[in-house]
């Protein structure tokens, strides 16, 4: 185990200088200097042994996201803080997608001046699956306010579906389109 005088001045600055990046205050320190619990709980999170949950809902939606492999972040629409709430939550289906597809372009026009979520919504609902109501277990649900590019240019989004054993996350091709089982998530405040 460590003794306190091993904690540099130069590490200390420096862990001081990330949290003030994401947010933190001196009053969140003095909380958590307060709190042998609190510093297991983070230190069982840092070697994996722990996870953290948002047990209240909130979600960043400016944060970055999680990055699928061999992918890059091409777009990524922030809309602040959410407290998430499925009633707040729309699966929005175009008239054009009923009647055949629509290309990503296209939706993206129409939906101009919606909240489209982003994939922080869905890193979200993959932590916390018993939130995600039974109804949207028809077809797939897709978060176009964050898109990817891959080394040869194919742009993608990500999208949940209900499997044989769960919610999964895949990336889809935008330039395939957006057919009738493609809903699209939106927030409406």
């Amino acid at each position: 185990m460590a003794k306190p005088n091993e904690f540099t001045d130069t590490l200390l600055r420096e862990v001081a200088v990330t949290a003030a990046k994401v947010g933190w205050e001196p009053k969140d320190f003095s909380l958590l200097a307060k709190s042998e619990e609190k510093m297991k709980l983070i230190l069982g999170m840092l070697r994996g042994t722990h996870q953290i949950k948002n047990t209240k809902g909130a979600i960043d939606c400016d944060e970055a996201p999680h990055v699928p492999y061999d992918l890059t972040i091409e777009d990524h629409q922030k809309c602040g803080v959410i407290k998430f709430s499925f009633s707040k939550v729309k699966r929005y289906l175009s008239n054009k997608q009923k009647e055949g597809t629509i290309s990503f372009k296209n939706l993206r026009q129409e939906l101009s001046g919606k909240k489209i979520l982003n994939a922080n919504v869905l890193d979200y609902l993959l932590a916390n699956q018993e939130r995600i109501p039974a109804d949207w277990r028809e077809g797939r649900i897709f978060f176009l306010g964050t898109t990817y590019r891959d080394s040869s240019g194919g742009r993608f989004v990500d999208y949940i579906y209900w499997g044989t054993h769960g919610w999964y996350r895949r990336n889809y091709r935008v330039s395939l389109g957006f057919s009738s089982l493609d809903f699209i998530a939106l927030f409406e405040d």
